[in-house]
């Protein structure tokens, strides 16, 4: 198998872990699949991949960056969750990569809630109904940015296909 061979098969492989990223919080999903990209094209000299192409993936994944941050933090505000439930959500969400797939989804809404009840002290009734609250918004903001992102990781594969396929 000749060097070039390699290069495509490890980026192919980037990509393909970068995909998975876009769900499981602990790899960086789209940085993956640019940096895949970005060594596919490196690999065929950019004879396929040009500049302009290149740049705007980055664009796109500067994107994507943004869109993490902010989905999960939208989703957390729009129910008026403190800095520990979204703390929590984040620790929640990596631990919950312990516990398969149920745990990538239930931890971020557990961390929140926890850290919701955390922030008041105390577990009364109305308090544990919005930190409950607190979870669902905090979770449906990291779901709305991992829809968010698989949406930019295959329109990025779109544009890379489009240029390396292109007369």
């Amino acid at each position: 198998m000749d060097t070039q061979s390699i290069y495509y098969a490890i980026a192919l492989l980037m990509v393909l872990v970068g995909i998975a990223g876009t769900v499981l919080p602990a790899l960086p999903g789209l940085p993956l699949v640019f940096g895949g990209m970005l060594l596919a094209a490196w690999a065929g000299n950019f004879e396929q991949i040009g500049v302009w192409t290149i740049l705007l993936l980055a664009v796109l994944t500067l994107l994507s960056i943004g869109i993490d941050f902010l989905a999960s933090a939208a989703g957390a505000k729009r129910v008026g969750a403190s800095r520990l439930a979204v703390l929590g959500a984040l620790v929640g969400a990596v631990v919950g990569l312990f516990f398969g797939l149920v745990g990538v989804f239930a931890g971020p809404f557990v961390g929140a809630v926890l850290g919701e009840l955390a922030d008041r002290r105390s577990i009364g009734g109305e308090d544990l109904g919005k930190a409950t609250k607190v979870g669902i918004g905090t979770w449906f903001g990291i779901f709305v940015g991992i829809v968010l992102k698989l949406t930019l990781a295959f329109a990025m594969i779109g544009i890379f296909a489009l240029a390396w396929w292109h007369d």
